[in-house]
């Protein structure tokens, strides 16, 4: 089994520490057994803190050198990014990382990675207000505050709080599948935040809950993505102008309809391929791509392999993995 480590230690922030406990367990296997192992590893108990104010103590059930062995290793962010934990922490990452491990952080917990020199010449990302000292404090990493996660293939950053759910699916998603990221995703109630076979891809969050949102609109988008929908469709189904559509689509979502209908649409086409023999004609159909030829321009560009690859690559890493 899977084995994740989530290292804990003092200054630690809660909910970055929550957040790989509860989103690696929430992936299981269809008959209900656990995908990963997870353990909380730290020397001793430590106080966490919620927005940089101590809140209650964390009793660590493995000890930090429980971290060793694991398959992937989860760094949480810290309240005082500027000192990270001692030379024990850092050399266990090298380690690790020197063994194959996948090393992750969470926020703040890019600090940590730069300073065991893991992020080195690599892109990265940490929470928007972190990302200069970041920058500052480790020239050598290339800081990009913009984006949600960046995976660099072993080593890979998120920005911060929720970004983390995302880095989190998207790394179950890169072990099992689409659907085990849905389902993942379902449990923890969030829509799945999942990548391609490029280095770092950022859906989009849900839409506000101050004032009239999309929501309803986005889900019936969703379950009529086979269908030829046009702005004037989803404009009507929403009750609005096709400029104040945009608007409000980019206001909410942080894209245009167009470009939400495509992302939508090739994740309906992965899962598909991921979860079925249907032959690529049927499944460009299901997806909204109208042709296979459609559907092959759109995997080139945002994806990269064909289809057909894409499946049999996909068939072949269940494989191997067991």
């Amino acid at each position: 089994m899977h084995t994740v480590a989530v290292l804990a230690f003092e200054g630690v922030v809660a909910f970055d520490l929550a957040v790989p406990c509860q989103a690696f367990s929430a992936a299981w296997h269809s008959d209900g057994t656990p995908r990963y192992e997870v353990r909380v590893c730290g020397d001793q108990d430590v106080t966490a803190t919620a927005v940089g104010v101590p809140s209650f103590r964390v009793r660590c059930e493995f000890p930090l050198d429980a971290a060793a062995d694991a398959d992937t290793i989860v760094v949480p962010g810290l309240a005082r990014h500027a000192q990270p934990p001692g030379p024990r922490v850092l050399e266990l990452l090298r380690t690790a990382a020197g063994n194959g491990a996948r090393i992750a952080s969470i926020c703040t917990g890019a600090f940590v990675l730069a300073a065991a020199g893991l992020l080195d010449g690599l892109r990265a990302t940490t929470h928007w207000r972190a990302a200069q000292d970041l920058a500052r404090s480790h020239p050598r990493v290339t800081v990009d505050p913009a984006v949600l996660f960046v995976d660099n293939g072993q080593v890979l950053t998120s920005a911060g709080a929720a970004a983390g759910l995302d880095l989190c699916l998207h790394m179950i998603r890169t072990d099992h599948g689409a659907a085990a990221a849905a389902g993942a995703a379902r449990t923890v109630v969030m829509p799945p935040q999942r990548d391609g076979e490029q280095a770092q891809f950022i859906r989009h969050p849900a839409p506000r809950s101050d004032g009239p949102t999309l929501q309803s609109t986005l889900q019936w988008m969703h379950e009529n993505l086979h269908l030829p929908l046009t702005l004037g469709d989803i404009a009507r189904h929403a009750h609005v102008s096709v400029r104040s559509l945009n608007r409000q689509f980019q206001a909410q979502t942080g894209t245009t309809p167009r470009k939400w209908l495509l992302t939508a649409r090739l994740d309906r086409a992965r899962e598909l391929l991921e979860t079925t023999d249907l032959p690529v004609e049927r499944i460009a159909a299901l997806a909204g791509f109208g042709s296979p030829v459609t559907l092959r321009s759109h995997f080139a560009s945002r994806i990269g392999p064909s289809p057909s690859s894409y499946r049999a690559t996909f068939r072949l890493q269940r494989q191997v993995r067991p």
